[in-house]
């Protein structure tokens, strides 16, 4: 019986020990981008609004700069866009994630054999 091997790889970046960026939070400013809204990407992501905005105000806040902006409701409604630290930061970590997805790849065969 051959058991099923997987090598698995995730980054993130911790700010004092704590966690501060990661997959999940690249994927919710890439839903703001896509959506214009803040309610519109947790509900694709299936996270609440709350959560969602607790994520933005920390990113926002221990961020050297702010990474989105939002706005408020009203008779045209709110929004929500990238602001341009927002997309060099997304840009950056989806280009670091790649060169780090395509390492582990080129070497997965080589070390799951070895297990």
């Amino acid at each position: 019986m051959s058991a099923t091997k997987e090598l698995k790889v995730r980054c993130w970046i911790d700010i004092d020990g704590k966690k501060f960026f990661g997959p999940g939070r690249a994927q919710l400013l890439i839903m703001i981008e896509k959506n214009g809204s803040l309610s519109k990407a947790a509900k694709e992501m299936g996270m609440s609004y709350r959560k969602a905005w607790a994520m933005v105000e920390d990113m926002n806040q221990r961020g050297q700069q702010p990474y989105v902006e939002l706005h408020k409701g009203g008779t045209q409604g709110g929004g929500a866009e990238l602001t341009e630290t927002g997309k060099k930061v997304l840009a950056t970590f989806q280009k670091m994630n790649d060169t780090i997805t395509k390492t582990v790849q080129e070497h997965t065969d080589e070390m799951l054999g070895l297990i």
